[in-house]
Protein backbone atom coordinates (compact mmCIF):
# COMPACT_ATOMS: atom_id res chain seq x y z
CA UNK A 1 0.00 0.00 0.00
CA UNK A 2 1.67 3.16 -0.95
CA UNK A 3 2.11 6.29 1.04
CA UNK A 4 -0.95 8.52 -0.11
CA UNK A 5 -3.25 5.98 0.47
CA UNK A 6 -2.03 5.44 3.91
CA UNK A 7 -2.38 9.10 5.03
CA UNK A 8 -5.76 9.01 3.24
CA UNK A 9 -7.34 6.52 5.65
CA UNK A 10 -5.47 7.59 8.72
CA UNK A 11 -7.27 11.24 7.82
CA UNK A 12 -10.45 9.43 7.66
CA UNK A 13 -10.30 7.26 10.61
CA UNK A 14 -9.59 11.38 12.24
CA UNK A 15 -12.40 13.07 10.78
CA UNK A 16 -14.92 10.57 9.53
CA UNK A 17 -16.22 9.09 6.47
CA UNK A 18 -18.76 11.38 5.93
CA UNK A 19 -16.14 14.29 5.14
CA UNK A 20 -15.98 15.78 1.74
CA UNK A 21 -12.35 16.93 1.79
CA UNK A 22 -10.12 15.95 5.22
CA UNK A 23 -8.49 19.44 4.71
CA UNK A 24 -11.82 21.50 4.38
CA UNK A 25 -11.56 24.92 6.69
CA UNK A 26 -14.27 22.78 9.13
CA UNK A 27 -11.98 20.02 9.32
CA UNK A 28 -9.01 22.45 10.00
CA UNK A 29 -10.46 24.38 13.19
CA UNK A 30 -10.80 20.56 14.40
CA UNK A 31 -7.63 20.13 14.16
CA UNK A 32 -6.86 23.27 16.22
CA UNK A 33 -9.14 22.46 18.44
CA UNK A 34 -7.57 18.88 19.78
CA UNK A 35 -4.64 20.70 19.87
CA UNK A 36 -6.05 23.12 22.32
CA UNK A 37 -7.45 20.24 24.13
CA UNK A 38 -4.38 18.32 24.14
CA UNK A 39 -2.30 21.21 25.29
CA UNK A 40 -4.82 22.23 28.25
CA UNK A 41 -4.78 18.35 29.42
CA UNK A 42 -1.09 18.72 29.65
CA UNK A 43 -0.75 21.76 31.23
CA UNK A 44 -2.95 20.86 33.57
CA UNK A 45 -0.98 17.76 34.35
CA UNK A 46 2.52 19.59 34.44
CA UNK A 47 1.13 22.58 36.47
CA UNK A 48 0.41 20.18 39.18
CA UNK A 49 3.80 17.69 38.48
CA UNK A 50 5.89 20.95 38.90
CA UNK A 51 4.51 22.07 41.94
CA UNK A 52 5.32 18.97 43.60
CA UNK A 53 8.99 19.06 42.51
CA UNK A 54 11.61 19.72 45.13
CA UNK A 55 13.47 22.95 44.62
CA UNK A 56 16.83 23.37 45.35
CA UNK A 57 17.57 25.87 47.73
CA UNK A 58 21.01 27.37 49.80
CA UNK A 59 21.03 25.76 53.28
CA UNK A 60 20.58 28.65 56.23
CA UNK A 61 23.47 28.80 58.29
CA UNK A 62 21.43 27.94 61.53
CA UNK A 63 18.21 26.92 62.41
CA UNK A 64 18.18 29.15 65.02
CA UNK A 65 16.75 32.97 64.61
CA UNK A 66 18.00 35.80 66.53
CA UNK A 67 13.95 37.17 67.09
CA UNK A 68 10.38 36.71 65.69
CA UNK A 69 7.29 38.42 65.94
CA UNK A 70 4.92 36.81 67.85
CA UNK A 71 0.78 36.75 67.67
CA UNK A 72 -0.97 33.91 69.12
CA UNK A 73 -4.25 34.73 67.14
CA UNK A 74 -3.95 31.99 64.65
CA UNK A 75 -7.63 29.80 66.06
CA UNK A 76 -10.64 30.43 63.65
CA UNK A 77 -12.17 33.68 64.47
CA UNK A 78 -9.51 34.85 67.00
CA UNK A 79 -8.45 38.65 66.23
CA UNK A 80 -6.91 41.21 67.84
CA UNK A 81 -8.94 43.44 66.63
CA UNK A 82 -11.80 42.27 69.17
CA UNK A 83 -11.46 44.16 72.44
CA UNK A 84 -13.06 41.23 74.13
CA UNK A 85 -10.36 38.79 72.92
CA UNK A 86 -8.06 37.39 75.53
CA UNK A 87 -5.45 34.67 75.52
CA UNK A 88 -4.29 32.26 78.45
CA UNK A 89 -1.39 32.82 79.73
CA UNK A 90 -1.24 28.99 79.44
CA UNK A 91 -1.54 29.02 75.62
CA UNK A 92 1.25 31.62 75.27
CA UNK A 93 3.17 29.22 77.70
CA UNK A 94 2.91 26.73 75.17
CA UNK A 95 3.80 28.97 72.19
CA UNK A 96 6.71 30.54 73.89
CA UNK A 97 7.98 26.97 75.23
CA UNK A 98 7.76 25.49 71.31
CA UNK A 99 9.36 29.04 70.25
CA UNK A 100 12.29 29.24 72.69
CA UNK A 101 13.90 26.01 70.76
CA UNK A 102 14.35 28.11 67.86
CA UNK A 103 14.19 32.03 69.03
CA UNK A 104 16.38 33.85 71.29
CA UNK A 105 13.87 36.87 71.61
CA UNK A 106 9.93 37.60 70.38
CA UNK A 107 8.32 40.71 69.34
CA UNK A 108 5.04 41.48 70.56
CA UNK A 109 3.16 44.41 69.06
CA UNK A 110 0.24 45.29 71.90
CA UNK A 111 -0.58 45.29 75.51
CA UNK A 112 -3.75 43.38 77.48
CA UNK A 113 -5.33 40.42 75.84
CA UNK A 114 -3.66 38.68 77.96
CA UNK A 115 -0.04 40.01 76.23
CA UNK A 116 1.10 41.37 79.04
CA UNK A 117 2.00 38.10 80.12
CA UNK A 118 4.78 37.50 77.57
CA UNK A 119 7.87 38.63 78.97
CA UNK A 120 6.98 36.72 82.83
CA UNK A 121 6.67 33.46 80.94
CA UNK A 122 9.42 34.41 78.74
CA UNK A 123 11.79 35.03 81.04
CA UNK A 124 10.86 31.09 82.08
CA UNK A 125 12.14 30.27 78.87
CA UNK A 126 15.82 31.96 78.65
CA UNK A 127 14.31 34.05 75.92
CA UNK A 128 14.03 37.81 75.40
CA UNK A 129 11.03 40.35 74.43
CA UNK A 130 10.54 43.47 72.17
CA UNK A 131 7.82 44.53 73.89
CA UNK A 132 5.36 46.23 71.74
CA UNK A 133 2.80 48.80 72.48
CA UNK A 134 -0.24 49.50 70.19
CA UNK A 135 -0.78 53.18 68.99
CA UNK A 136 -3.83 54.18 66.93
CA UNK A 137 -6.07 57.50 66.46
CA UNK A 138 -8.12 56.39 69.77
CA UNK A 139 -7.12 58.79 72.47
CA UNK A 140 -8.17 56.59 75.52
CA UNK A 141 -7.40 53.20 73.77
CA UNK A 142 -3.50 54.19 73.15
CA UNK A 143 -3.45 56.22 77.13
CA UNK A 144 -4.21 52.39 78.46
CA UNK A 145 -1.79 50.63 76.09
CA UNK A 146 0.82 52.93 77.46
CA UNK A 147 -0.14 52.44 80.76
CA UNK A 148 0.29 49.05 80.85
CA UNK A 149 3.15 49.06 78.52
CA UNK A 150 5.04 51.46 80.95
CA UNK A 151 3.95 48.82 84.16
CA UNK A 152 5.37 45.71 82.37
CA UNK A 153 8.43 47.50 81.32
CA UNK A 154 9.12 48.88 84.62
CA UNK A 155 8.20 45.38 85.97
CA UNK A 156 10.47 43.10 84.01
CA UNK A 157 13.50 45.20 82.60
CA UNK A 158 15.79 42.03 82.97
CA UNK A 159 13.97 40.54 79.92
CA UNK A 160 13.69 43.24 77.75
CA UNK A 161 15.45 44.53 74.48
CA UNK A 162 13.31 47.39 73.78
CA UNK A 163 10.14 48.99 74.11
CA UNK A 164 8.97 49.61 70.70
CA UNK A 165 6.08 52.36 70.94
CA UNK A 166 4.14 52.54 67.94
CA UNK A 167 3.86 50.43 64.90
CA UNK A 168 3.24 51.98 61.39
CA UNK A 169 1.43 54.78 63.07
CA UNK A 170 2.66 57.39 60.50
CA UNK A 171 2.21 54.94 57.50
CA UNK A 172 -2.03 54.22 58.51
CA UNK A 173 -2.17 57.79 59.06
CA UNK A 174 -3.55 57.51 62.39
CA UNK A 175 -1.45 59.74 63.97
CA UNK A 176 0.84 63.12 63.12
CA UNK A 177 4.52 62.69 63.76
CA UNK A 178 4.24 65.44 66.59
CA UNK A 179 1.85 63.18 68.04
CA UNK A 180 3.62 60.12 68.39
CA UNK A 181 6.47 62.08 69.62
CA UNK A 182 4.20 63.23 72.29
CA UNK A 183 3.98 59.27 73.22
CA UNK A 184 7.88 58.43 72.38
CA UNK A 185 9.11 61.46 74.81
CA UNK A 186 6.53 59.99 77.62
CA UNK A 187 7.41 56.24 77.51
CA UNK A 188 11.32 57.33 77.10
CA UNK A 189 11.26 59.48 80.52
CA UNK A 190 9.39 56.50 82.14
CA UNK A 191 11.20 53.38 81.92
CA UNK A 192 14.82 52.36 82.13
CA UNK A 193 14.94 49.90 78.61
CA UNK A 194 15.20 51.48 75.28
CA UNK A 195 12.28 53.15 73.56
CA UNK A 196 12.08 52.69 69.77
CA UNK A 197 9.90 53.37 67.10
CA UNK A 198 8.57 50.91 64.38
CA UNK A 199 7.70 51.46 60.56
CA UNK A 200 8.45 51.46 57.13
CA UNK A 201 11.77 52.28 55.81
CA UNK A 202 10.69 55.40 53.87
CA UNK A 203 8.85 56.58 56.49
CA UNK A 204 11.74 57.02 58.81
CA UNK A 205 13.54 59.24 55.83
CA UNK A 206 10.34 61.51 55.91
CA UNK A 207 10.93 62.23 59.11
CA UNK A 208 13.86 62.10 60.72
CA UNK A 209 13.17 64.12 63.25
CA UNK A 210 11.38 61.65 64.77
CA UNK A 211 15.23 60.06 65.77
CA UNK A 212 15.69 61.93 68.41
CA UNK A 213 13.29 60.69 70.38
CA UNK A 214 14.72 57.06 70.48
CA UNK A 215 17.39 55.41 71.40
CA UNK A 216 17.88 53.10 68.26
CA UNK A 217 15.53 53.46 65.19
CA UNK A 218 13.06 50.26 64.06
CA UNK A 219 13.03 49.82 60.22
CA UNK A 220 10.65 47.41 58.49
CA UNK A 221 12.04 45.96 55.23
CA UNK A 222 9.17 43.94 53.66
CA UNK A 223 10.35 43.45 49.32
CA UNK A 224 7.00 41.58 48.72
CA UNK A 225 4.82 45.06 49.97
CA UNK A 226 7.08 47.71 48.69
CA UNK A 227 5.81 49.77 46.13
CA UNK A 228 7.55 48.15 43.27
CA UNK A 229 7.71 45.06 44.60
CA UNK A 230 11.03 42.99 44.43
CA UNK A 231 12.06 39.83 42.97
CA UNK A 232 13.01 36.71 45.28
CA UNK A 233 16.08 36.42 43.80
CA UNK A 234 16.79 40.12 44.52
CA UNK A 235 14.98 40.34 47.63
CA UNK A 236 17.85 40.39 49.85
CA UNK A 237 20.04 42.57 47.99
CA UNK A 238 17.39 45.40 48.17
CA UNK A 239 17.24 44.40 52.43
CA UNK A 240 21.26 45.15 52.23
CA UNK A 241 20.58 48.37 50.02
CA UNK A 242 17.90 49.60 51.67
CA UNK A 243 19.32 48.97 55.00
CA UNK A 244 22.78 51.15 53.89
CA UNK A 245 20.99 53.97 52.69
CA UNK A 246 19.47 53.85 55.93
CA UNK A 247 22.50 54.09 58.41
CA UNK A 248 23.85 56.48 55.96
CA UNK A 249 20.30 58.61 56.49
CA UNK A 250 21.31 58.57 60.34
CA UNK A 251 25.00 58.36 60.99
CA UNK A 252 26.08 57.02 64.30
CA UNK A 253 22.22 55.77 64.86
CA UNK A 254 22.29 51.83 65.66
CA UNK A 255 19.46 50.95 63.25
CA UNK A 256 17.72 47.26 63.72
CA UNK A 257 15.11 45.76 61.00
CA UNK A 258 12.26 44.81 62.75
CA UNK A 259 10.12 43.18 60.22
CA UNK A 260 11.39 41.29 57.32
CA UNK A 261 9.73 38.43 55.81
CA UNK A 262 7.62 36.74 52.79
CA UNK A 263 4.54 35.14 52.63
CA UNK A 264 3.92 31.89 51.72
CA UNK A 265 0.32 32.36 49.98
CA UNK A 266 -1.58 35.39 47.94
CA UNK A 267 -1.75 37.20 44.57
CA UNK A 268 1.65 37.93 42.95
CA UNK A 269 2.85 41.23 42.93
CA UNK A 270 4.41 42.47 39.46
CA UNK A 271 7.60 40.70 40.03
CA UNK A 272 7.25 39.10 43.44
CA UNK A 273 5.87 35.53 44.01
CA UNK A 274 4.09 34.33 47.36
CA UNK A 275 4.79 30.62 47.39
CA UNK A 276 6.13 28.73 50.48
CA UNK A 277 9.82 27.86 48.36
CA UNK A 278 9.95 31.53 47.87
CA UNK A 279 9.33 31.92 51.71
CA UNK A 280 12.29 29.52 52.51
CA UNK A 281 14.81 31.22 49.87
CA UNK A 282 14.07 34.29 51.03
CA UNK A 283 14.27 33.55 54.61
CA UNK A 284 17.52 31.53 54.09
CA UNK A 285 18.70 33.84 51.90
CA UNK A 286 18.18 36.65 54.80
CA UNK A 287 19.97 34.65 57.26
CA UNK A 288 23.16 34.06 55.30
CA UNK A 289 23.30 37.66 55.15
CA UNK A 290 22.17 38.84 58.40
CA UNK A 291 25.34 36.23 59.10
CA UNK A 292 27.83 38.28 57.65
CA UNK A 293 27.05 41.70 59.23
CA UNK A 294 26.47 43.27 62.82
CA UNK A 295 23.17 43.97 62.55
CA UNK A 296 19.61 43.26 64.78
CA UNK A 297 16.92 41.81 63.15
CA UNK A 298 13.49 40.16 63.73
CA UNK A 299 11.22 38.21 61.15
CA UNK A 300 7.51 38.44 60.43
CA UNK A 301 6.37 36.09 61.87
CA UNK A 302 6.49 32.81 64.64
CA UNK A 303 2.49 31.81 63.42
CA UNK A 304 0.28 32.29 60.28
CA UNK A 305 -1.98 34.62 60.92
CA UNK A 306 -5.42 34.30 59.66
CA UNK A 307 -7.25 37.19 61.06
CA UNK A 308 -4.98 39.22 58.91
CA UNK A 309 -6.48 38.41 55.24
CA UNK A 310 -9.58 40.70 55.96
CA UNK A 311 -7.24 43.43 56.08
CA UNK A 312 -4.18 42.14 53.67
CA UNK A 313 -5.94 39.62 51.51
CA UNK A 314 -4.56 36.26 51.08
CA UNK A 315 -0.84 37.08 51.52
CA UNK A 316 -1.09 38.77 54.85
CA UNK A 317 -2.67 35.72 56.44
CA UNK A 318 0.57 33.81 55.72
CA UNK A 319 4.09 35.35 56.63
CA UNK A 320 4.73 32.50 59.36
CA UNK A 321 7.20 29.88 59.68
CA UNK A 322 4.62 27.91 61.29
CA UNK A 323 1.09 27.84 60.09
CA UNK A 324 -1.85 28.21 62.23
CA UNK A 325 -1.24 24.99 63.66
CA UNK A 326 2.15 25.62 64.50
CA UNK A 327 3.55 22.95 62.30
CA UNK A 328 6.89 24.11 60.37
CA UNK A 329 5.92 24.81 56.64
CA UNK A 330 10.01 24.09 55.44
CA UNK A 331 12.72 23.09 56.87
CA UNK A 332 15.75 25.50 57.00
CA UNK A 333 18.12 22.66 55.13
CA UNK A 334 17.47 21.15 51.87
CA UNK A 335 15.58 20.67 48.98
CA UNK A 336 11.54 22.30 49.73
CA UNK A 337 8.91 21.14 47.71
CA UNK A 338 5.83 23.87 47.44
CA UNK A 339 2.58 21.24 47.16
CA UNK A 340 3.39 17.72 48.81
CA UNK A 341 0.72 16.52 47.86
CA UNK A 342 0.71 17.52 44.28
CA UNK A 343 -0.74 14.28 43.12
CA UNK A 344 -4.35 15.22 43.96
CA UNK A 345 -4.35 17.28 41.39
CA UNK A 346 -4.26 14.66 38.68
CA UNK A 347 -6.93 12.85 41.00
CA UNK A 348 -8.81 15.57 40.06
CA UNK A 349 -7.99 15.55 36.38
CA UNK A 350 -9.37 12.06 35.92
CA UNK A 351 -12.11 12.45 38.34
CA UNK A 352 -13.14 15.16 36.00
CA UNK A 353 -12.48 13.09 32.39
CA UNK A 354 -14.80 10.17 33.78
CA UNK A 355 -17.74 12.85 35.25
CA UNK A 356 -17.91 14.15 31.47
CA UNK A 357 -17.81 11.18 30.45
CA UNK A 358 -20.70 9.69 32.23
CA UNK A 359 -22.49 13.53 31.79
CA UNK A 360 -22.04 13.48 27.75
CA UNK A 361 -24.25 10.02 27.75
CA UNK A 362 -27.07 11.98 28.36
CA UNK A 363 -29.14 12.45 25.10
CA UNK A 364 -26.29 11.83 22.81
CA UNK A 365 -26.68 12.57 19.68
CA UNK A 366 -23.54 11.30 18.06
CA UNK A 367 -21.00 8.64 18.28
CA UNK A 368 -17.40 7.48 17.68
CA UNK A 369 -14.47 8.01 19.55
CA UNK A 370 -13.27 11.01 18.71
CA UNK A 371 -16.39 12.69 21.01
CA UNK A 372 -15.67 10.38 23.85
CA UNK A 373 -12.07 11.85 24.23
CA UNK A 374 -12.96 15.15 23.55
CA UNK A 375 -15.02 14.86 26.61
CA UNK A 376 -12.09 12.95 28.68
CA UNK A 377 -9.49 15.88 27.51
CA UNK A 378 -11.61 18.72 28.72
CA UNK A 379 -12.72 17.13 31.74
CA UNK A 380 -8.97 16.31 32.67
CA UNK A 381 -8.07 19.59 31.93
CA UNK A 382 -11.12 21.08 33.82
CA UNK A 383 -10.70 18.41 36.56
CA UNK A 384 -6.68 20.06 37.40
CA UNK A 385 -7.93 23.66 37.15
CA UNK A 386 -10.37 23.43 39.69
CA UNK A 387 -8.50 21.67 42.09
CA UNK A 388 -6.17 24.45 41.27
CA UNK A 389 -8.69 26.96 42.48
CA UNK A 390 -9.92 24.93 45.18
CA UNK A 391 -6.56 25.27 46.80
CA UNK A 392 -6.69 28.80 46.27
CA UNK A 393 -9.42 28.70 48.40
CA UNK A 394 -8.08 26.85 51.09
CA UNK A 395 -5.63 29.88 51.75
CA UNK A 396 -8.22 32.25 50.87
CA UNK A 397 -11.50 31.74 51.99
CA UNK A 398 -11.79 33.13 55.84
CA UNK A 399 -15.52 32.55 56.81
CA UNK A 400 -18.67 29.78 55.62
CA UNK A 401 -19.96 32.76 53.24
CA UNK A 402 -16.87 32.85 51.55
CA UNK A 403 -16.63 29.16 51.49
CA UNK A 404 -20.69 28.79 50.27
CA UNK A 405 -19.73 31.90 47.32
CA UNK A 406 -16.96 30.13 46.08
CA UNK A 407 -18.09 26.55 46.10
CA UNK A 408 -21.49 27.76 44.03
CA UNK A 409 -19.00 29.94 41.99
CA UNK A 410 -16.84 26.66 40.81
CA UNK A 411 -20.41 24.67 40.74
CA UNK A 412 -21.77 27.03 37.99
CA UNK A 413 -18.02 26.63 36.50
CA UNK A 414 -18.51 23.10 36.11
CA UNK A 415 -22.14 23.37 35.34
CA UNK A 416 -21.04 25.24 32.13
CA UNK A 417 -18.20 23.39 31.29
CA UNK A 418 -19.85 20.17 31.17
CA UNK A 419 -22.63 22.04 29.25
CA UNK A 420 -20.02 22.92 26.63
CA UNK A 421 -18.03 20.02 27.01
CA UNK A 422 -21.22 18.11 25.40
CA UNK A 423 -21.41 20.80 22.72
CA UNK A 424 -17.82 20.63 21.57
CA UNK A 425 -17.54 16.36 21.62
CA UNK A 426 -20.61 16.49 19.59
CA UNK A 427 -19.01 19.06 16.60
CA UNK A 428 -15.60 17.05 17.14
CA UNK A 429 -17.22 13.26 16.45
CA UNK A 430 -19.41 14.88 13.36
CA UNK A 431 -23.12 14.79 15.26
CA UNK A 432 -25.67 17.59 16.18
CA UNK A 433 -24.64 19.84 18.27
CA UNK A 434 -26.95 20.73 21.12
CA UNK A 435 -27.73 24.28 21.04
CA UNK A 436 -26.49 26.98 23.71
CA UNK A 437 -28.62 29.81 25.53
CA UNK A 438 -26.80 33.39 25.11
CA UNK A 439 -27.51 33.80 29.00
CA UNK A 440 -25.36 31.07 29.79
CA UNK A 441 -22.25 33.50 27.84
CA UNK A 442 -23.39 36.84 29.02
CA UNK A 443 -23.54 35.62 32.86
CA UNK A 444 -19.62 34.89 32.53
CA UNK A 445 -19.24 37.74 30.16
CA UNK A 446 -20.96 39.91 33.07
CA UNK A 447 -19.07 37.54 35.70
CA UNK A 448 -15.91 38.22 33.71
CA UNK A 449 -16.14 41.91 33.51
CA UNK A 450 -17.66 42.78 37.22
CA UNK A 451 -14.24 40.78 38.63
CA UNK A 452 -11.87 42.85 36.29
CA UNK A 453 -13.50 46.05 37.31
CA UNK A 454 -12.68 44.85 41.07
CA UNK A 455 -8.84 44.00 40.17
CA UNK A 456 -8.61 47.74 38.21
CA UNK A 457 -9.90 49.52 41.07
CA UNK A 458 -9.29 47.64 44.08
CA UNK A 459 -7.47 44.93 43.08
CA UNK A 460 -3.76 45.20 45.66
CA UNK A 461 -5.47 42.36 47.84
CA UNK A 462 -7.23 40.17 45.69
CA UNK A 463 -6.28 37.09 43.96
CA UNK A 464 -6.59 35.81 40.25
CA UNK A 465 -9.07 32.66 39.99
CA UNK A 466 -7.85 31.77 37.44
CA UNK A 467 -8.66 28.37 37.70
CA UNK A 468 -12.36 29.22 38.08
CA UNK A 469 -13.13 31.03 34.86
CA UNK A 470 -10.52 28.90 33.08
CA UNK A 471 -13.44 26.41 32.15
CA UNK A 472 -15.96 28.83 30.90
CA UNK A 473 -13.47 30.95 28.90
CA UNK A 474 -11.67 28.07 27.27
CA UNK A 475 -15.21 25.89 26.32
CA UNK A 476 -16.56 29.27 24.70
CA UNK A 477 -13.53 29.74 23.12
CA UNK A 478 -13.52 26.39 21.65
CA UNK A 479 -17.47 26.80 20.19
CA UNK A 480 -16.66 29.65 18.84
CA UNK A 481 -13.60 28.23 17.01
CA UNK A 482 -15.61 25.46 15.66
CA UNK A 483 -18.77 26.95 15.43
CA UNK A 484 -19.98 27.44 11.07
CA UNK A 485 -19.19 30.82 10.13
CA UNK A 486 -22.05 30.96 8.05
CA UNK A 487 -24.59 30.08 10.49
CA UNK A 488 -23.37 33.03 12.93
CA UNK A 489 -26.30 34.52 15.12
CA UNK A 490 -25.60 38.22 15.82
CA UNK A 491 -24.24 38.49 19.52
CA UNK A 492 -26.82 40.12 21.96
CA UNK A 493 -25.77 44.05 22.54
CA UNK A 494 -24.48 43.64 26.24
CA UNK A 495 -22.38 40.31 24.82
CA UNK A 496 -20.91 43.15 22.05
CA UNK A 497 -20.49 45.84 25.08
CA UNK A 498 -18.71 43.27 27.72
CA UNK A 499 -16.51 41.79 24.85
CA UNK A 500 -15.11 45.27 24.00
CA UNK A 501 -14.15 46.35 27.43
CA UNK A 502 -12.92 42.99 28.68
CA UNK A 503 -9.44 43.00 27.01
CA UNK A 504 -8.84 46.47 27.70
CA UNK A 505 -9.58 46.02 31.38
CA UNK A 506 -7.23 43.13 31.54
CA UNK A 507 -4.75 45.29 29.77
CA UNK A 508 -5.16 47.63 32.47
CA UNK A 509 -4.58 45.11 35.18
CA UNK A 510 -1.19 43.76 32.94
CA UNK A 511 0.13 47.07 32.98
CA UNK A 512 -0.79 47.72 36.85
CA UNK A 513 1.30 44.54 37.53
CA UNK A 514 4.12 45.95 35.23
CA UNK A 515 4.16 43.43 32.95
CA UNK A 516 5.60 41.51 35.04
CA UNK A 517 3.46 38.71 36.57
CA UNK A 518 2.85 35.63 34.67
CA UNK A 519 -0.60 35.53 36.06
CA UNK A 520 -1.46 38.84 34.87
CA UNK A 521 -0.59 37.01 31.01
CA UNK A 522 -2.60 34.37 31.74
CA UNK A 523 -5.51 36.38 32.99
CA UNK A 524 -5.37 38.94 29.93
CA UNK A 525 -5.03 35.62 28.21
CA UNK A 526 -8.94 34.05 29.46
CA UNK A 527 -10.08 37.97 28.79
CA UNK A 528 -9.56 37.43 25.42
CA UNK A 529 -10.65 33.82 24.69
CA UNK A 530 -14.05 34.88 26.25
CA UNK A 531 -14.15 38.36 23.96
CA UNK A 532 -12.86 37.10 20.89
CA UNK A 533 -15.57 34.70 20.08
CA UNK A 534 -17.93 37.69 20.82
CA UNK A 535 -16.17 39.78 18.42
CA UNK A 536 -15.58 37.47 15.90
CA UNK A 537 -19.67 36.32 15.84
CA UNK A 538 -20.64 40.41 15.76
CA UNK A 539 -17.97 41.20 12.38
CA UNK A 540 -19.52 37.85 10.87
CA UNK A 541 -23.20 38.86 11.21
CA UNK A 542 -22.59 42.23 10.10
CA UNK A 543 -20.92 40.95 6.91
CA UNK A 544 -23.67 38.34 6.52
CA UNK A 545 -26.45 40.92 7.20
CA UNK A 546 -24.22 43.82 4.04
CA UNK A 547 -24.40 40.70 1.68
CA UNK A 548 -28.00 40.04 2.34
Amino acid sequence: MDVPVKLTRFVVSIYGPGMSSAFSPLNRRQGFAWLALVLLALAGAYWWWAIGRPVALPDAPSARIACVSYAPFRNAGETPLDAQAFISSERIDEDLRALSQRFDCVRTYSQGQGLSAVPQIAERYGMKVLLGIWLGSDKKANAQQVELGIATARKYPQVLRGVIVGNEVLLRGDLSAKQLDGYLREVRAAVSVPVTYADVWEFWLRHPELAGSVDYLTIHILPYWEDTPVSPERAVQHVATVYAQVQQAFPGRRVMIGETGWPSAGRPRQAASASVVNEARYLREFLLYAATVQMPYNVIEAFDQPWKRAQEGTAGGYWGIFDAQARPKFAMVGPVTEEPRWWAGWLAGVAGAWLFVLVGVWRRRWSGWRGWLALKLGGFASGCALAWQFRQMLFACRDTWEWTESLIACALALLSALWLARWIAARMAGGVSLSLPHWLRLGWLFALAFYELLLVFDGRYRDFPLGLFLLPCAGFALIGWLSDRGEVAMPLLEERFLAAWLPLLAAIVLVQEGGLTPVAWLWLGLNLLLALPVLFDWRSARLQSQQA
